[in-house]
């Protein structure tokens, strides 16, 4: 870390970060009453609206959105003639999992190995946590220098396009100059890293039915049509010998320009078993970035125990495309549905139904915002380089803000670097990269400010 009275007092506040983590991971806010209790969000969005109250901001509301959950808004006044900064995280979560494979329970932040474990301490409520300190450490060095918003959202994880929605109905309420998504993150530690494309996304359900019910296997066995062999049959449509994605209609062969992906730095970053072979074609850039993919996130069907000697009337699947820059994600649902009920065997009823969506986005990397995000960088990294990679994730708001603010740059940082696990079991965050983050954002801040007068002037 520089040495510099900012840089002190960032450091000076990572203690009350800790503390502050540890409360917000300790919310089961994962924006699926089916498996939490909406109490668990709404605590959570709470505690979100009390920290920014006080932090000095005004206008604190909890938005209700469209999809049943809320978000959390809020503005910070800066000097008169400032720009607008508008800062981005969101306080939901990803179901734990197995929570008995997780090494400390995963919603009490502990510290192991140098690291924060805990369900969302990288994804995405650390991100939070950086815009808190930021904004902390730049009240002791001569104020905050610029306007700022701060939206946090309550169903970003879930895909159902609430936030979206009620900034679309509600346009005035995020205009900014600039925009700051806090829900990415470095190539890998110590790397500085600024996200310049996101993959867009389609869920859906697949149900597969074949039968009135359940018959016997003995007896109806070998000529009775099985719901779940053809589902399977159906899921195995959409990968190609060499495990590549194959949906009808889309790219399959696009390739990534720019930062790439070692294959051995993959194969241990996803922590591939030996012998293990990756899938698809191309380098790993082209596969993780640039091209379509395609996950069965959960099949129904029996369990193993107790299961019966029975051939099945219905089974059903969660399916998730994600999708690359230049591909629309409502042509890519149809297509995926159109290609699941032609894969269907035997005459299976399929019936797709549409349960999130995304569009991709690309980031315009030659605006001035980044140039200030490039040198603030360098100082907080010790003289590293900002880099400039992809993410095969989604963040569906980007492109409702793209296309909402035209004219406002975006900027993707964030602390969800490969170690971290984000959507894994044992989810973790590295405390150097929220420091340095923290750091890096507060130095933005200033640098975009001065920039930003300086062209007016």
């Amino acid at each position: 870390m520089p040495d510099s009275p900012l840089a002190q007092t960032v450091a000076s506040l990572q203690s009350r970060a800790r503390t502050e983590l540890a409360e917000l991971v300790a919310f089961k806010s994962v924006a699926d009453p089916a498996q939490f209790p909406r109490s668990e969000c709404e605590a959570a969005a709470e505690w979100v609206a009390g920290a920014l109250r006080s932090e000095g901001f005004t206008d604190v509301a909890l938005l209700d959105t469209p999809d049943g959950t809320q978000s959390v808004y809020g503005f910070l006044p800066g000097p008169a003639g400032a720009p607008t900064v508008l800062l981005y995280a969101h306080y939901d979560v990803q179901p734990p999992l197995d929570e008995a494979a997780w090494i400390s329970p995963p919603f009490e932040l502990t510290e192991r190995d140098g690291r924060w474990y805990g369900r969302g301490a990288a994804d995405c409520k650390g991100g939070l946590i950086m815009h808190l300190t930021a904004l902390r450490a730049l009240k002791e060095h001569g104020g905050v220098p610029v306007n700022v918003k701060v939206i946090v959202e309550g169903s970003e994880e879930q895909g159902t396009g609430g936030l979206e929605q009620y900034a679309e109905a509600h346009p005035e309420l995020l205009t900014a100059d600039t925009i700051v998504i806090g829900d990415t993150g470095n190539f890998r530690v110590g790397l500085p890293t600024v996200t310049a494309t996101l993959r867009g996304m389609t869920l859906v359900r697949v149900q597969v039915d074949t039968l009135e019910g359940n018959l016997h296997s003995g007896q109806f066995g070998g000529a009775a049509p099985d719901a779940l062999a053809a589902l399977i049959r159906i899921l195995d449509s959409l990968r190609a010998e060499d495990g590549s994605t194959v949906v009808d209609g889309l790219e399959p062969d696009a390739r990534w320009e720019g930062l790439q992906y070692p294959e051995e730095e993959f194969r241990k970053d996803a922590k591939v078993l030996d012998g293990v072979g990756l899938t698809g074609g191309g380098t790993v850039a082209d596969r993780i970035w640039a091209r379509p993919a395609v996950t069965v996130l959960g099949i129904d069907c029996p369990p193993v125990v107790g299961a019966t000697p029975s051939v099945q009337a219905g089974a059903r699947a969660l399916v998730s495309l994600r999708i690359p820059p230049g591909t629309d994600a409502v042509k890519a649902s149809e297509l995926l549905a159109a290609h699941l009920e032609k894969a269907a065997p035997w005459g299976a009823r399929v019936t797709v139904e549409q349960i999130g969506q995304g569009q991709p986005f690309r980031a315009d990397t030659g605006s001035p915002a980044y140039a200030s995000m490039a040198e603030a960088m360098r100082e907080a990294y010790d003289g590293t380089e900002m880099q400039t990679s992809g993410m095969g994730g989604s963040i569906p708001l980007c492109n409702t803000l793209a296309g909402l603010y035209p004219q406002a740059e975006i900027l993707l940082i964030g602390l969800s670097e490969p170690e971290a696990q984000i959507h894994a079991v044992n989810e973790s965050v590295s405390p150097e990269e929220l420091e340095r983050l923290s750091l890096a954002e507060a130095l933005f801040l200033q640098r975009y400010a001065r920039q930003y007068e300086a062209a007016g002037s």
